[in-house]
């Protein structure tokens, strides 16, 4: 497939989970041994539109919390940010998405989810023109391909997506907690939104996982050829390997930065990524702009290491000029 790399709209928006990060704040002892916890906001879409609106740049999220104080706390998160809310629906019938997560030794984390409301995003419930003004689409919650509304949703998301003409990013955001013993399923799962996507990120163990590759050369050609255009794959403090469809492959290095909690990391690295293709708005994306784009976005992900929670930690544009 071969698709022009072009953005024809105004605004990002970003679907999926929202929900409340219990942050452990003992250092290298995990969920196992850790005993005091910060309430954090956060959720893989929700980091990366946060990461967009603190960059400067428009825009927005769909999700769906329930009507109680969590709820609430992050509408509230959001709107702070100049985040557009129009899109967070309240449930009446499932509370707010919790989700507990230990920091170890080497900065790297474990989670335990107790799925609540974000699970039931309907396409029923938004806007049948809210991706009208949208130039990016952004598909990147770790339950979004889990059994539920959310996972029709994203589908249907999609396929309207592209129809539409809109640059589509995805994230697969794998979490052995959530998938662990059914990685055949979740890879079956990401195969229609890796043919839809133009832009992709992934860890190293994700494209592993997902490509059967432990080469990243072959394992980003793969995706290539399923019909991506740029793919940065994370590679934690060694930086990002980046590959456009046209113009080749580099490791872009990162900063060197003192690893507190990498939560929301790679969400604040795809939202300064999709800003930056955003400010190149109409414009065909070369391979030499994407790396200099990625070597930036590695830039922003870094410092979010440098703080507890994900939203909370995400740098703004007067952090990095």
């Amino acid at each position: 497939m071969n698709r022009e790399a072009t953005i024809k709209g105004q605004k990002i928006t970003c679907l999926g989970e929202l929900l409340i990060d219990f942050v452990c704040t003992d250092i290298a002892q995990g969920l196992v041994k850790g005993e005091n916890f910060l309430k954090k906001a956060g959720g893989a879409p929700a980091n990366v539109a946060v990461a967009i609106a603190r960059l400067g740049g428009n825009a927005r999220l769909a999700a769906q919390v329930g009507n109680d104080p969590f709820g609430e706390f992050l509408i509230q998160t959001l709107r702070r940010e100049s985040l557009d809310t129009s899109l967070i629906i309240r449930d009446n019938h499932a509370p707010t998405t919790l989700a507990f997560v230990g920091v170890q030794h080497d900065g790297e984390r474990d989670f335990v989810f107790c799925r609540g409301a974000d699970g039931n995003l309907s396409q029923e419930n938004l806007p049948v023109d809210f991706l009208k003004d949208s130039g990016i689409v952004h598909l990147g919650a770790a339950t979004g391909l889990l059994d539920g509304q959310l996972y029709q949703t994203y589908t249907a998301v999609a396929q309207c997506a592209k129809e539409e003409g809109k640059m589509l990013s995805f994230d697969p955001n794998f979490r052995r907690g959530l998938w662990g013993g059914h990685e055949p399923e979740f890879i079956r799962r990401c195969e229609p939104f890796l043919k839809m996507a133009d832009v992709i990120k992934m860890s190293e163990e994700e494209l592993e996982l997902i490509t059967g590759h432990t080469d990243k050369v072959q394992g980003c050609r793969y995706l290539h050829d399923l019909g991506a255009t740029f793919i940065a794959i994370t590679l934690g403090n060694r930086g990002t390997w980046a590959s456009h469809r046209d113009g080749g492959q580099t490791q872009v290095p990162s900063i060197v930065v003192k690893s507190i909690d990498s939560t929301g990391a790679g969400d604040a690295f795809v939202g300064a990524l999709l800003f930056r293709f955003m400010q190149r708005y109409s414009q065909t994306i070369t391979h030499n702009d994407f790396i200099t784009d990625v070597a930036w976005a590695n830039r922003v992900g870094a410092l979010t290491c440098t703080r507890f929670g994900a939203i909370d930690a995400i740098p703004s544009w007067a952090e990095l000029v």
